[in-house]
């Protein structure tokens, strides 16, 4: 440091004009950019807010009900095994304490949206998901998952149809 200082003292007497104000604050270095999955996510998300579909979020970290019961999974479902799923250990040993798990589909903010809001929902739930398999190069136990739910009267397969079409040629043109 002291040789530093030494070097730019004599560097600003030889030639005062050049010299910044060394008292500034430093060039503001660019912050970097946004990773490809989070480009990836808004692009989906502004397709289908285009079709007049609303952007829904819900806990990674579920309750057995939101993941599995409320769609119908049975108890025996292989996807509610322990070599299938992610479960936190519960934090008490009351029975109302409902079991937790790292969710493994986006379905359970589809759930959480039928419980709070009526009909006509139009949603799309992006979102990470967890799954306890091998990783590989070709897997990995975490990665990203999209649905939609559209419940209103007179809606078809036609629609369902029409909505995965305009994002297919959106997206990938």
């Amino acid at each position: 440091i002291n040789t530093l200082k030494e070097e730019i003292g004599n560097a600003a007497a030889m030639n005062a004009s050049k010299i910044d104000d060394m008292t500034r604050p430093g060039s503001q270095e660019p912050v970097g950019s946004r990773h490809p999955i989070s480009i990836v996510k808004q692009e989906i998300e502004s397709i289908f807010s285009r079709l007049g579909y609303t952007i829904a979020d819900g806990p990674e970290i579920e309750d057995d009900w939101h993941v599995f019961s409320a769609l119908n999974f049975p108890l025996s479902h292989p996807a509610r095994d322990m070599q299938d799923t992610f479960f936190v250990e519960k934090q008490s040993n009351e029975p109302n304490v409902k079991d937790l798990l790292l969710r493994t589909h986006t379905s359970s903010i589809q759930v959480r949206a039928m419980e709070h809001q009526k009909p006509p929902i139009r949603i799309v739930c992006p979102g990470r998901v967890f799954r306890n398999e091998a990783i590989s190069y070709r897997a990995h136990c975490i990665f990203h998952q999209v649905e939609g739910l559209y419940i209103d009267e007179n809606v078809s397969f036609a629609d369902m149809k029409q909505s995965i079409l305009y994002f297919a040629k959106e997206m990938f043109g």
